[in-house]
């Protein structure tokens, strides 16, 4: 494997404002996903998992609502949001946030200048949505226990939808899109990357301007102290542990999706990381070669771009990297050029002081609706005049 000490975004003709993130892939590999993405004819699905754990009820753990009791309508919230948009009346109110407005609105907006065909799968939720939605188990299962009682999902729970998920990857007959909605789920996700063994002290964000790292590192490490795992654990096992059930039903899929044909865009940040890290370990090096060719992780320009004090490159950056020092292949990782410095909406403006960041898929498919020739200009406007549109009251109630 190559390295590339300083990608120059330049060299890929990448829409304004995008750019490549880490320093460890090829260049004809990047140009390859550049390729495939950028088809402007091609059928593609958009598969966004929600999922809970109870890590979300932690205080401080997480900025996607106000409250441990509103994140808990976080997920369904949200994909309402994204589905029908912010004009039709809710069945789910949007949880307060401490600023900022979901990213499912900026989804909905992404979603309206591409062809992409969602689905959306629930796992754990504690109540159930009302618009149509894929179920991988029965509704007692609940969302996963906290990450710091280090038994996070029974060995049956994690079995299962790691097989549910590897049947779909392996069906798959279109390009996917996946995205998540899961409180707390950038807590799991570095519980997990640290189980692994891959160093990721300081490299995981959230939701909260500035995250709460030394509360993250506490549960993560009375979990891991409460699992024993042991050096070198199994992908598998480490779920039990310490994960939630999205990462168990979409590590299953990319691992199922090796052996297709179908290229995936894993939306979002270091949660998509961890996924990824997890069908790495549980994958042989021909079929993490295959993965690197098939899978591109998209992220938006304020998750790219964040730096924590003392730090001389972005954590997504380092993450990205660490992903392949510790796998031997390089993962393609670009983040959208969309911002709203100039935006007419202080809640959206607030996306440029450190606030919400990423989340519901947002980054991935802003960059992919500028790959396939939507400026960031006009994304922005479609975001101000979507924010408008939901201060109003709604056009109709929906039962």
């Amino acid at each position: 494997m190559r390295w590339w000490p300083l990608i120059r975004s330049e060299a890929f003709g990448l829409p304004s404002g995008c750019r490549v993130l880490g320093g460890c892939c090829p260049a004809d590999l990047i140009h390859h996903h550049l390729r495939v993405w950028s088809d402007r004819t091609a059928r593609r699905d958009l598969l966004l998992v929600l999922a809970a754990t109870s890590t979300a009820e932690r205080d401080g753990i997480s900025a996607a609502g106000a409250t441990a009791c509103s994140r808990r309508l976080t997920a369904v919230a949200d994909a309402e949001l994204l589905l029908h948009g912010p004009a039709a009346g809710r069945r789910w109110p949007l949880p307060p946030l401490p600023a900022g407005v979901s990213p499912a609105l900026l989804s909905h907006v992404a979603l309206r200048w591409v062809r992409l065909h969602p689905s959306v799968v629930a796992l754990g939720l504690p109540v159930e949505p009302d618009f149509p939605h894929l179920r991988f188990e029965g509704g007692a299962a609940g969302p996963a226990n906290c990450v710091s009682t280090g038994h996070a999902m029974s060995a049956a729970r994690v079995r299962w939808l790691w097989s549910q998920g590897q049947r779909l990857g392996r069906r798959l007959r279109h390009p996917m899109v996946m995205a998540e909605c899961v409180p707390g789920g950038t807590t799991t996700a570095q519980a997990v990357l640290t189980a692994l063994g891959i160093p990721v002290q300081g490299l995981i964000s959230g939701s909260a301007r500035q995250p709460p790292h030394a509360l993250k590192r506490q549960l993560v490490a009375a979990g891991l102290a409460e699992a024993g795992l042991g050096p070198d654990p199994a992908a598998q096992a480490v779920l039990a542990a310490v994960g939630d059930p999205f990462q168990a039903l979409a590590a299953g899929l990319l691992v199922g999706a090796a052996d297709g044909s179908q290229p995936l865009l894993l939306a979002g940040g270091s949660q998509m990381a961890a996924v990824l890290a997890l069908a790495m370990a549980a994958s042989s090096e021909d079929a993490r070669k295959r993965l690197s060719e098939r899978v591109m992780l998209g992220t938006t320009a304020w998750l790219a771009e964040e730096r924590f004090p003392g730090e001389d490159r972005p954590p997504l950056d380092r993450l990205i990297d660490a992903l392949a020092a510790r796998f031997g292949v390089g993962t393609v990782a670009l983040s959208s050029g969309v911002r709203f410095h100039d935006s007419c909406h202080q809640q959206l403006r607030d996306y440029e002081h450190g606030y919400v960041k990423e989340g519901v898929g947002a980054g991935g498919l802003l960059l992919l609706a500028q790959l396939q020739g939507i400026s960031s200009a006009d994304l922005q406007i479609s975001c101000d005049e979507s924010m408008q549109a939901l201060l109003e009251p709604p056009v109709t109630s929906r039962p």
